[in-house]
């Protein structure tokens, strides 16, 4: 999917969001500054959740609790071993009851689960500043 603009990309994350389902885990993927966070942001409005949404770079999950389904959203950027996944509950969150998106999951692709989505999202300056490239694929271990 092609996104010309902030709002196509915020509307890619809520479509996505709005299907989402119970123990549905996301695997969002994308350099710095490709708009992870506004994807993030359209997803957990899919999801029905009204508050402010920030990457959690620096606690690794942040947990919304009321839209329809709860959202662990994490960001493992910083995260310096594997051991700290366990450490912050992440079994808890990702075979839980809600859903979970996980940014930069590359960097802990040992823990994650058996079947999942990965989107990524791509810049592409030849067709412009703002352009994205979203691709979702569902994959299995």
């Amino acid at each position: 999917m092609e996104s010309f603009c902030h709002e196509d990309t915020f509307q890619a994350g809520f479509d996505l969001g709005s299907k989402a389902q119970k123990g549905d885990v996301y695997c969002l993927e994308g350099d710095l500054g490709v708009g992870k966070t506004v994807f993030t942001q359209g997803f957990a409005k899919g999801l029905g959740i009204e508050e402010p949404i920030n990457s959690p770079t620096f606690t690794i999950v942040q947990v919304y609790e009321e839209g329809r389904l709860p959202f662990y959203h994490f960001d493992v950027y910083r995260i310096g071993d594997i051991e700290e996944m366990d450490e912050i509950g992440y079994d808890y969150y990702v075979y839980g009851e809600g859903v979970s998106l996980i940014e930069w999951a590359n960097l802990i692709e040992e823990s994650l689960p058996e079947h999942y989505k990965k989107i990524t999202i791509e810049k592409d300056l030849e067709k412009g500043f703002d352009y994205r490239n979203i691709k979702i694929e569902d994959k299995t271990i």
